[in-house]
C-alpha cells in the first residue's frame, strides 16, 4: 500500500517559482512510476511530468518544457516538482500519483487512469 501527501502549493505572480512535494509513505520499489499531474476547473486531469525510479528517466508535457523539473529525493522518499516561470495558464490543482510498472517506456507513456495511487492535490494559483 502506497500513500502519497502533496505540500507545497500556494499563491505566485507570473514569472515567480513555487516547488510542490510529494511525501511517500508505504512500501516503495525501483519498479515506481510516479508523476505530477495537474486539473484546472472545468478541464480534464493532464500529467505534467512523469519519472522512472529505476533508471531516474523522465519526461514532460510541451507545455512546461524548460519551466519544470521533476526530481526524487530517495532518502527522504519525497517526489519535488520545481516550477519556474510560472504563467497564469499553470494554475491547477497539482496532484502526484503512482503506479509499479516494469520498464522506463512503460512508464512515460502512462495515461492518467493508469496511475492507481494518488495524493489529495495541492493548489497552485499564479496570477497575472
Amino acid at each position: 500500500q502506497v500513500q502519497l501527501v502533496e505540500s507545497g502549493g500556494g499563491s505566485v505572480q507570473a514569472g515567480g517559482s513555487l516547488r510542490v512535494s510529494c511525501a511517500v509513505f508505504g512500501s516503495f520499489y525501483s519498479s515506481a512510476c510516479m508523476g505530477w499531474f495537474r486539473q484546472a476547473p472545468g478541464k480534464e486531469r493532464e500529467a505534467v511530468a512523469r519519472i522512472y525510479i529505476d533508471s531516474m528517466t523522465s519526461n514532460y508535457a510541451d507545455s512546461v518544457k524548460g519551466r519544470f523539473t521533476i526530481s526524487l529525493d530517495n532518502a527522504k522518499k519525497t517526489l519535488n516538482l520545481q516550477m519556474n516561470s510560472l504563467k497564469p495558464e499553470d494554475t491547477a490543482m497539482y496532484y502526484c500519483a503512482a503506479r509499479f510498472v516494469g520498464g522506463s517506456s512503460n512508464c512515460l507513456l502512462s495515461s492518467v487512469s493508469d496511475f492507481r495511487y494518488w495524493g489529495q492535490g495541492t493548489q497552485v494559483t499564479v496570477s497575472s
